[in-house]
């Protein structure tokens, strides 16, 4: 079994322009006295690797802590993509997780520098698929995200954003990308993690 951390650690992470980066306060330390290392975190729900839930982008959509686990936890396909992922892409990807492993096809993490165009959104979720992860900050493009996210999220396919897949080849793995559970979020980070063993289908 090999185990892939495809996490940013938080305090170097990627911040989405215009978004607080977290944060670290010192509240006591061992060397000045206390009976403990203690620190205080502050950052927003979107920092680093993290997931996007409905209520990201809909008043009425379910938040981080509405959505079932299933959707975060099970196999998981990994294509390698660079740039946009147009809706040909979209359904090669889908076609080529179906032929290696029918539950793999519910999670899709696309590994490259890529965005997804509202075009390939609309065959995600036609598909149905539980989850959609990408190395970038948002799924869609920089500077016009929201179509894309609309999209998808009216779906209820929840978005995985800022995981690392430099390490990580084409294939099958076991996604384990729960997030931390804040209620009424909009979205929230996770650690996530990909494993590699045996057949999982």
């Amino acid at each position: 079994m090999k185990i892939y951390d495809i996490s940013q650690e938080v305090f170097g992470c990627c911040v989405f322009p215009g978004d607080p980066a977290p944060k670290k306060e010192i509240l006591s330390e061992i060397s000045r006295g206390s009976v403990c290392n203690l620190s205080a975190l502050s950052m927003c729900t979107h920092n680093g690797t993290h997931v996007d839930a409905p209520y990201h982008f809909y008043e009425n959509g379910k938040t981080v802590d509405q959505i079932d686990l299933e959707r975060f936890i099970g196999a998981a396909y990994v294509a390698e993509h660079e740039g946009i992922v147009a809706a040909g892409d979209a359904a090669e990807i889908l076609k080529k997780a179906q032929i290696a492993s029918a539950e793999s096809v519910k999670r899709i993490l696309i590994k490259g520098k890529a965005v997804v165009s509202l075009e390939a959104a609309e065959v995600f979720a036609d598909a149905g698929i539980y989850l959609l992860g990408n190395e970038s900050q948002t799924v869609g493009p920089e500077d016009a995200p929201m179509a894309v996210h609309l999209k998808l999220l009216a779906a209820e396919v929840v978005l995985l954003e800022g995981i690392r897949l430099g390490e990580v080849c084409e294939g099958v793995y076991f996604l384990s990308a729960a997030p931390i559970n804040l209620g009424g979020a909009d979205g929230a980070p996770c650690r996530a993690v990909l494993i590699q063993f045996g057949d999982i289908r």
